[in-house]
């Protein structure tokens, strides 16, 4: 069957586009190869695809380079000149907006002010106000970010404190706050303050279960906690 005609026209359906770039931009370099080994030509070709990727073919022994020379010197132009020129253009923007730079930089410390008008100086002035203006709101801002975090802080550690403080006054109402029962019987446990409330001590537990008095009997005997 005779293959159809295909229209030339763009491929809406991206993969379709890029799939029918690849295939056709292998045979374009097959073809190119062929030409340089049949003929001895020198061929070289530059592709850009819609996704702005680089495909390069050039012949053996041979640079994009030397190709572009050759081009020039067979045409008789120069393909370098006119971009060498917006090269020394721009260089020369360059150079004239870092002395318009360095000289504000040197006003702005008071100097080089000789021959200044009395309207740049004024604007001059006003430059500096408005900038120390923006850089004493943005120290405001920071000191004002560095109170808050202090305060949140402060906070914490009250709440922390309140939280210690109620602990120790609820062992000193509940003279048996902490003790864990296991079970046994004591005789007494005595938890008092010593030196005037100052320290806290634990004086002694008597266990009165009878597997407990066998044997040797021992006494738990605990010391100043608090001093």
């Amino acid at each position: 069957m005779a293959r159809g005609k295909i229209q030339i026209k763009r491929i809406e359906n991206t993969t379709n586009r890029q799939v029918t770039y690849s295939k056709r931009r292998n045979g374009l370099f097959k073809k190119a190869n062929e030409l340089t080994v049949l003929c001895d030509a020198k061929v070289s070709i530059i592709m850009l695809s819609s996704t702005e990727k680089l495909h390069e073919y050039i012949s053996p022994a041979t640079s994009t380079k030397q190709l572009f020379d050759l081009y020039q010197n067979t045409l008789g132009i120069d393909l370098w000149s006119s971009h060498y020129e917006k090269m020394q253009e721009h260089l020369r923007k360059l150079k004239e907006v870092n002395r318009n730079l360095r000289r504000q930089i040197s006003q702005r410390m008071g100097e080089s002010l000789d021959g200044v008008s009395f309207e740049d100086l004024r604007g001059l002035e006003e430059d500096m106000e408005s900038s120390l203006k923006t850089i004493r709101e943005r120290k405001y801002k920071m000191i004002s970010n560095q109170i808050d975090t202090h305060k949140k802080k402060v906070r914490n550690v009250e709440e922390i404190h309140r939280s210690l403080l109620h602990e120790f006054n609820a062992i000193g109402e509940d003279p048996h706050y902490g003790l864990v029962d296991n079970g046994g019987d004591y005789d007494h446990s005595v938890i008092g303050y010593s030196n005037g409330g100052r320290g806290i001590l634990a004086l002694r537990l008597q266990p009165n279960h009878h597997n407990l008095h066998t044997g040797a009997g021992s006494d738990l005997t605990t010391f100043a906690l608090l001093e």
